[in-house]
């Protein structure tokens, strides 16, 4: 089957890890042998690359067009908007999408399918092009999309006509689809189908000590994963530092917020004993998995939290907020341990009771290995076989709401 990808969460040449796993499903996918895709990555317009204008220069060098894994990557640009722009954001993204679609369907690329990833703006966007296109649209909920943005009233009417307009739904747990069933949408319609974590790239290294004292590791180390912003719960692991005197903490992660958390450090005296590493890749990243003892995520929102199997299927148990989907990921105690409360203290002694009674790192392992993507692929190719299947003869119908 053919595929269009289409969504803002994807890599691109200038950010390796943004939405790495939307690419990363994809390509497993593909891998199958049953499915091609070309992919429609939009990104923000803005006129200048000059680096003092911070992200939005990023987004001005990102190439109109790439390869990655030899899967064709398209980046349109939308414009968007500060303050009003997430009321429109769906309309501009599927305007800006509506015309490099048609130029792949000149190519004689003729998708069956469009696959869509995260509800709003994207997945409402990729409805309104389904409808003028005439391709079916299966939209996949990752998290915020679906437990913080329909908080709004008209976004959340909005995913409501998307949900209702289109021909599958996919959650990547099982709490966001009983939340989706919460807000409204049938419950039949919605397949959860959990992400899963490539076990080649995330491995245990034969040499951890090596590793440790390479990056001059003395102490307990915890590792802390993530953007740097105030759902993502940084602080409470900094300000869970003094209940813990013998431990240190690494922050990988950029982010609007690193100023705020290196003041909170200094000003809990415990800057000595937290690395802020920034943004760390993920052949690199597999290292600081492989030398921490534990892997903290604090957040207070996650709908599947690829660190946490990331961590684990190299050995490292967690210690995570008690949120959405992360139970189901933590569900064992060669996992780790889950936080009683969403707090420093929650975070203090949640760490406490994994350094009583740690799992086997060779046990943690073999847990994460029960979360291979092979199940996820096969229930996409399942998902998007019996919409095609099931599917009359293409008949345009205005909807009103279109492009």
């Amino acid at each position: 089957m053919k595929l269009l990808t289409f969504s803002t969460l994807f890599p691109n040449e200038q950010q390796p890890g943004h939405g790495i796993f939307v690419e990363t499903r994809l390509r497993y996918l593909l891998a199958s042998g049953q499915a091609t895709s070309r992919v429609v990555a939009p990104v923000p317009w803005f006129p200048s690359s000059n680096p003092r204008f911070g992200q939005y220069a990023t987004y001005a060098k990102v190439p109109r067009h790439e390869e990655r894994h030899g899967i064709q990557v398209s980046h349109p640009r939308y414009v968007s908007l500060p303050k009003v722009g997430m009321r429109v954001a769906p309309l501009l993204l599927a305007r800006a999408a509506k015309a490099e679609i048609g130029r792949i369907l000149d190519e004689g690329y003729d998708f069956d399918l469009i696959d869509a990833h995260y509800f709003y703006p994207d997945g409402v966007a990729a409805v309104m092009l389904g409808k003028y296109f005439n391709k079916p649209v299966v939209i996949t909920a990752r998290g915020t999309d679906i437990n913080l943005i329909p908080q709004y009233s008209l976004p959340k009417r909005m995913i409501l006509w998307a949900a209702r307009n289109a021909q599958g739904m996919i959650t990547v747990c099982q709490a966001l689809k009983d939340e989706m069933v919460q807000l409204g949408v049938a419950a039949d319609r919605v397949t959860p189908l959990r992400n899963g974590v490539d076990l080649q790239r995330f491995a245990p290294l034969p040499e951890r000590d090596a590793v440790r004292s390479e990056l001059g590791l003395d102490r307990y180390t915890l590792l802390s994963v993530g953007y740097l912003i105030e759902r993502k719960g940084h602080e409470l692991i900094i300000a869970a530092l003094p209940a813990l005197p013998d431990a240190e903490l690494l922050i990988a992660g950029s982010g609007p917020d690193r100023a705020k958390l290196e003041a909170l450090a200094a000003q809990l005296g415990v800057s000595d004993r937290v690395r802020f590493l920034g943004p760390v890749a993920q052949p690199e990243l597999k290292r600081y998995y492989n030398a921490a003892d534990a892997m903290v995520l604090a957040s207070s929102r996650e709908g599947w939290a690829n660190v946490l199997l990331e961590a684990m299927a190299c050995g490292t148990p967690v210690v995570a907020s008690n949120v959405w989907g992360t139970p189901e990921v933590v569900a064992a105690p060669a996992a780790g341990v889950l936080m009683r409360e969403r707090t420093p203290l929650g975070v203090a002694d949640a760490v406490k009771a994994l350094r009583a009674a740690p799992p086997e790192r060779a046990d943690t392992r073999r847990y994460a290995e029960l979360f291979s993507w092979d199940a996820t692929t096969e229930g996409q190719l399942r998902l998007f076989r019996d919409i095609l299947q099931g599917r009359s003869s293409p008949v345009w119908q205005p909807s009103g709401v279109r492009p």
